[in-house]
């Protein structure tokens, strides 16, 4: 038994609850072991990366997937304050939303995002998305460790 295992820290930026659900259910069929944290609005996502307030003792997460469409500071604002932050812009950022929009994919990547994703509306092409995102990150790309 491998007990240098690392479990991969996520935060999922999400104010769907279904999706929230989806998620945590497609995390928890993956072979990579993660915790999962949730928070519900951009101004709690910072606050969670920043170690403010009620987050004061939150990990710093390997990776965040990002809802654009979130109360308070949607996830434009989110990312951009993350890939300004020298101490947060590393951690790599899934833009994970409903949006096809070529003018949100473009404002993401012009943004740092380090991959834009649409969800699908299909229950298991949603988990296999989720899979393969989680899968690519912590099995096939080399993060760099923590600052």
């Amino acid at each position: 038994m491998n007990t240098d295992l690392k479990v991969a820290e996520i935060l999922l930026v999400e104010d769907d609850p279904g999706d929230v659900l989806i998620t945590k259910e497609a995390l928890a069929l993956s072979r990579i072991v993660n915790n999962l944290h949730h928070v519900s609005d951009g101004d709690e996502a910072l606050a969670f990366l920043h170690r403010e307030g009620a987050h004061a003792d939150a990990v710093r997460p390997d990776l965040i997937l990002l809802d654009l469409n979130l109360p308070g500071r949607n996830g434009r604002e989110v990312l951009a304050e993350v890939k300004a932050s020298p101490e947060l812009r590393q951690i790599p950022v899934v833009v994970l939303t409903t949006s096809r929009a070529e003018e949100d994919v473009h404002q993401s990547y012009d943004l740092h995002a380090n991959a834009y994703v649409s969800k699908p509306v299909d229950f298991e092409e949603f988990t296999s998305v989720v899979g393969k995102i989680d899968d690519f990150f912590f099995a096939v790309a080399q993060l760099p460790p923590p600052a």
